[in-house]
């Protein structure tokens, strides 16, 4: 599918009449949507909104976040979505880098730039398809630093749904839920996806998961949310879910396939707008075989990337910082090995630590101890010590009323004597709600100005 006009209006042309969108439990056509789009982006244009300006969304989900992205993009604007509960100072010192002319606040405060509002016009607004106008810029985990904005145009988003799609079939009457934010890729594939399919995508507000996949064949979650649907006693009308974020207990996809459920799993990167490999999920620890239009490598131990989905580059004071070496691949920095055409990913290379000369990978240790039930996430990281270099120290989110001295003896049969966490502490919420994801360095200056004083 190559689109000659932007995809919503494209889909309006091929059927008007077609449900494609439920915004909380209001139901749009593409006839619907697009009129609506047409008089948010001429309120946007009224407000100066220009082809090429960086606007800031700040905002969670709801139909007000979605309205607004279709209608910027139809402006030809360039969006940077940023999470509300990044930390006032963190904004301060990354915005100015973005070549910014407007903020649209839906959520939070920032008032650092000129305000836009969700304001409709009579008439309609669009500048002409270019699918390889930049489009989003999207912040990095910054996990070794401050983040950095990979910057994608309507074609690399495609491509990247593209593969996913060849994969993971998501049809005409098929209704993907956005369950994810918009503010990280995996939220924006699913957005591409749809509009790739031309099929149904739900966005509601914030509620509990069971209401808000009401309808939904389709959602994107982490294992523990979909083992907790699996759970409950209600029948569940999803028919695929990706999964992301942790490893994937063969019961739980056995479960899933009995109740109807087809799982799938991958491996993806912000520079790559999302998915580059994936699979249907069958408890293996790979991730997968390479997705169409990519191409992976492992160098030196290193996974290595080349796709049509990857950034133009990212942005910094209104240019692009090339993301590729000088063999035209993306280094990733993620140490990778193959088995039989699929993937493995074992950690990052950043993270590897050594304990009485013996290297850790706390990735490792991370899918041994989130198979805990107890345990949500799980985070190894190193503490200086006199006598082994460095020892590993577990940093985990439980279940509300978890008595984590437990912890040590349930790993000692799972863990070599040296992979054993010296300490174990609980995840502070302080370090859930400042950034795109949890800092292993915030993380390991916690921990070291915890337990070293």
């Amino acid at each position: 599918m190559s689109f000659t006009d932007w995809p919503w209006r494209h889909w309006c042309a091929q059927a008007a009449d077609k449900p494609a969108l439920r915004l909380n439990d209001e139901v749009l056509t593409w006839q619907q949507l697009c009129a609506r789009v047409d008089r948010l982006a001429a309120g946007f244009q009224q407000q100066g909104v220009g082809e090429g300006d960086g606007v800031l969304l700040l905002a969670h989900n709801h139909p007000q976040t979605l309205m607004a992205w279709l209608a910027l993009l139809q402006c030809g604007a360039r969006i940077l979505p940023v999470n509300p509960q990044l930390p006032r100072h963190l904004l301060e010192v990354l915005l100015p880098q973005m070549t910014l002319r407007f903020a649209l606040v839906l959520n939070g405060t920032y008032d650092g730039l000129p305000a836009l509002n969700m304001r409709e016009h009579a008439g309609e607004y669009r500048v002409t398809w270019q699918p390889t106008r930049l489009a989003s810029m999207t912040l990095t985990s910054g996990s070794t630093g401050l983040p950095k904005a990979a910057v994608h145009t309507c074609a690399a988003h495609l491509a990247s749904a593209r593969g996913v799609l060849s994969l993971m079939p998501y049809g005409d009457d098929d209704d993907w839920l956005l369950s994810l934010p918009l503010f990280h890729v995996s939220g924006q594939g699913i957005l591409w996806r749809w509009l790739l399919a031309g099929a149904r995508l739900t966005v509601r507000e914030k509620q509990p998961l069971e209401q808000a996949l009401q309808g939904c064949t389709h959602a994107s979650l982490v294992p523990t949310q979909l083992w907790r649907l699996l759970n409950t006693q209600q029948h569940i009308a999803l028919k695929a879910v990706l999964l992301g974020g942790a490893a994937i207990p063969v019961e739980m996809t056995e479960e899933a396939r009995k109740q109807g459920v087809r799982t799938f799993c991958g491996y993806g990167l912000t520079e790559f707008a999302s998915t580059v490999c994936a699979k249907e999920a069958d408890g293996e620890p790979d991730v997968g075989s390479v997705l169409p239009g990519r191409e992976v490598q492992v160098v030196d131990g290193e996974v290595w990337i080349k796709a049509q989905s990857i950034a133009s580059g990212y942005w910094r004071d209104g240019a692009l910082i090339p993301l590729t070496n000088e063999q035209g691949w993306f280094a990733t920095r993620d140490r990778g090995e193959w088995h039989d055409d699929r993937l493995t990913i074992l950690g990052r290379m950043d993270n590897l630590f050594f304990s009485g000369g013996e290297g850790i990978q706390p990735e490792s240790l991370e899918r041994v101890i989130a198979r805990h039930p107890q345990i949500n996430q799980v985070f190894i990281v190193p503490l200086d010590d006199a006598e082994f270099g460095q020892r590993p120290v577990a940093v985990v989110e439980c279940e509300p009323g978890t008595d984590i001295t437990h912890f040590p003896n349930w790993v000692q049969d799972k863990l070599a004597r040296f992979e054993q966490p010296a300490h174990w502490l609980v995840l502070p919420t302080a370090l859930k709600n400042g950034g795109i994801k949890i800092s292993r360095q915030a993380l390991k200056q916690w921990v070291t100005t915890l337990l070293k004083g």
